[in-house]
């Protein structure tokens, strides 16, 4: 009997000591795996910050570096203007505006601050100088809206200046980044238009503090930079920690970010530190390359679905540091307007809810109290997919909206739009927006929106299909 009870006994301890050690490793194995899962998260998290970092390094490199590349500006500290609708031939940037000519220009703060003088304006006559910081960031804006078209001296200033308004100043503005662009925008009324936003244009100035106050005193330039030449599939690729790294160094750390910075480390994600994907171990590398794919996936399926700007342009305290809506507004289009600046829409889908192609045509129709109000104008526009370009067509016709001429409302006040690839009717040419054949989106701007788009009150009415 006490032997029966001591093998019993004896089998009961056997039993448990198999089954806890096959806990141990099944958990250990657990472990293993939600660590692996866990850092490929890190990655996607970190490839998502990332991701408005690169395409922003990616224009100010082919506009400020790259001589070779037809849209160069000549450099830092300078505008160049253009002074003409885009066409179908421009290429230098994706969902061109063509309701307003653009100027273009990088500051280069690290040496000294910059001076951006601006003329007094006709009331009549909108523009917009968008400033934007290395994350994106719409920080700071200059025009009709935030100075109602007075004349202006503006000081830029990189983010460890310290220091009083000059006299002559209008305003210091202080940047996160050493480096900042901006998209300026001058209305053009109509092709006749063009000699007088040319004369406007010439008149937004660009200078050093130095020259402007005529101190005689020119600073000891900055260190030359040694810039890394821009490759798209490297990007998105594991490389992209490359560039990280690369252009956090001329950036001052967010107190926000600390935290997660500090977390990027670990990673190897840090302002000026080497990057070599090949000294990585087996794990990091699989988790790294999972992490972007996993990343450009989900960023691309929520840009398909996006219909609007809505919290997806605007300042750091605006965004909230939501690092998926900032690089959605990037994939839309890069240096979209801070949403009391113009409302975007982007209509992707019909109404039965399958994507827009010129094989099919459509209609849009504002009923009377649905035309939008804006203190500016509205336009839509037409890009072609996957390039994002405007449309070749047989009027050459790229965006329709309140200034076209000929535009015809309804006897009721309504307005419909005709969206299709083959010519209408000629009754119908005058709302006319031209598709191509095949996939296409389309961009509304609305500039100086109401208030109704605003807090979301206004639809777009829907891209529907004429059966």
């Amino acid at each position: 009997m006490i032997m029966k009870k001591f093998n019993l006994v004896f089998t009961v301890l056997i039993t448990l000591a198999v089954f806890t050690g096959c806990n141990k490793n099944d958990t250990k194995k657990e472990q293993a795996k939600t660590n692996e899962t866990s850092l490929k998260d890190q990655y996607k998290e970190a490839f998502i910050y990332s991701y408005a970092l690169l395409f922003n390094y990616k224009t100010l490199y082919q506009q400020a570096i790259d001589k070779s590349y037809p849209g160069y500006i000549g450099g830092f500290n300078k505008y160049r203007h253009y002074s003409k609708s885009f066409t179908p031939d421009d290429k230098d940037i994706v969902t061109p505006n063509n309701d307003t000519p653009y100027s273009w220009a990088w500051l280069d703060l690290r040496t000294e601050p910059i001076v951006v003088s601006v003329p007094e304006l006709p009331k009549d006559r909108y523009y917009v100088m968008q400033w934007f910081d290395l994350y994106t960031h719409n920080f700071a804006y200059i025009g009709s809206r935030t100075n109602d078209n007075k004349a202006g001296n503006y000081m830029f200033v990189g983010p460890n200046w310290k220091g009083e308004k000059p006299e002559g100043i209008t305003e210091v503005i202080k940047s996160e980044s050493y480096f900042i662009g901006t998209l300026t925008r001058t209305e053009l009324k109509n092709e006749k238009d063009i000699e007088n936003v040319k004369k406007i244009q010439a008149q937004y100035l660009i200078q050093p503090y130095s020259k402007f106050s005529k101190s005689g005193k020119t600073p000891e330039p900055a260190k030359a930079v040694n810039w890394i030449p821009w490759n798209e599939k490297e990007a998105l690729s594991p490389e992209f920690i490359k560039y990280t790294n690369f252009i956090l160094q001329f950036t001052e750390p967010h107190p926000s970010e600390k935290e997660l910075l500090e977390g990027f480390k670990k990673l190897g994600i840090e302002a000026g530190k080497p990057f070599d994907f090949n000294k990585l171990s087996k794990e990091q590398q699989v988790a790294l390359k999972e992490g972007v794919d996993e990343g450009l996936k989900e960023l691309n399926e929520r840009t398909a679905s996006n219909k609007d700007s809505k919290g997806l342009f605007g300042t750091r305290e605006f965004l909230k540091n939501d690092y998926m809506k900032r690089s959605i507004g990037v994939n839309i289009g890069i240096y979209g307007n801070s949403i009391e600046e113009a409302y975007y829409t982007s209509p992707q889908k019909d109404d039965k809810g399958n994507p827009l192609n010129g094989k099919q045509k459509y209609i849009m129709r504002f009923e009377k109290n649905q035309i939008p109000k804006v203190k500016y104008f509205w336009s839509l526009t037409m890009y072609t997919l996957p390039t994002r370009l405007l449309v070749e067509n047989p009027i050459n016709r790229y965006s329709i909206g309140d200034r076209t001429e000929g535009l015809k409302f309804g006897k009721d006040g309504s307005l419909e739009i005709y969206i299709q690839h083959e010519k209408p009717s000629e009754d119908k040419v005058s709302n006319w927006l031209p598709a191509p054949d095949g996939p296409f989106f389309i961009v509304g701007r609305y500039y100086g929106p109401d208030s109704s788009m605003i807090d979301g009150t206004w639809k777009e009415p829907a891209v529907k299909v004429i059966e």
